[in-house]
């Protein structure tokens, strides 16, 4: 899949497009691509070198709150194409987060197959607060250096979502994933539908420029100094 494909494939077996959702025509963008990458490369060498002892200090203060579990988390991860990837974070949740999903599930608070509950029962006492100010993302940093990721884009969903997309869900994938987006600058995004989250991450894709990402990027240190997370 290019970035002039129209559409993109359905694995799987996910359901049919429906009547009332179009496919986008995106086409390629050489030099905002290149000026893109190198935007990314820079900031994310910097902040990792500049934030490096910080960093380590938090790790430190992760495994003292959660003593025997890794401060740094990582999920696998559907990025560009399709591609599944190593997508890391610093821990905000109790151990065996992931076995108790099936328990919560049910309590989900979001449409379609993202999961999102407030006041989740796995998160730590530093979890709450690295998450509210984002910090649990800068690991991200070091996948927007490997090129998994890039600093503004949709995010990377689970491969257990992307099992559910549809064919129009499914276009969110034909650009490079990122940290922040269009969702993340919205008011109160986490009460809006997953339906809308995928209109605006298909709005980004057919609106990106180096303009549009500078935009994201400034609303998103205003979302994260009101300690709204991203």
């Amino acid at each position: 899949m290019s970035e002039n494909t129209k559409v993109s494939p359905k694995p799987h077996g996910v359901s049919a497009e429906s009547s009332n959702e179009k496919l986008i025509s995106i086409v390629p963008k050489p030099v905002y691509s290149f000026f893109k990458r190198f935007f990314d490369i820079l900031v994310s060498f910097i902040t990792l070198s500049v934030l490096i002892v910080p960093m380590l200090i938090l790790a430190l203060v992760i495994i003292i709150d959660s003593p025997g579990a890794s401060p740094i988390y990582y999920q696998e991860r559907v990025g560009k194409n399709g591609k599944r990837f190593k997508f890391y974070k610093f821990r905000s949740m109790i151990p065996n987060a992931d076995e108790m999903l099936d328990e919560l599930i049910d309590k989900n608070e979001m449409d379609g197959p993202a999961f999102k509950i407030k006041n989740d029962p796995r998160i730590t006492r530093v979890g709450r607060f690295i998450r509210s100010s984002s910090i649990d993302e800068l690991p991200q940093f070091w996948n927007v250096l490997k090129g998994d990721m890039s600093i503004v884009g949709p995010r990377p969903p689970l491969p257990r979502e992307v099992e559910e997309y549809t064919e129009y869900q499914m276009q969110r994938l034909l650009v490079t994933p990122g940290i922040t987006g269009y969702w993340q600058i919205q008011p109160k995004r986490n009460d809006l539908s997953f339906e809308r989250w995928i209109e605006l991450d298909l709005k980004y894709i057919e609106e990106r420029s180096l303009k549009t990402d500078f935009v994201v990027l400034v609303k998103t240190v205003k979302a994260v100094c009101g300690l709204e997370g991203v």
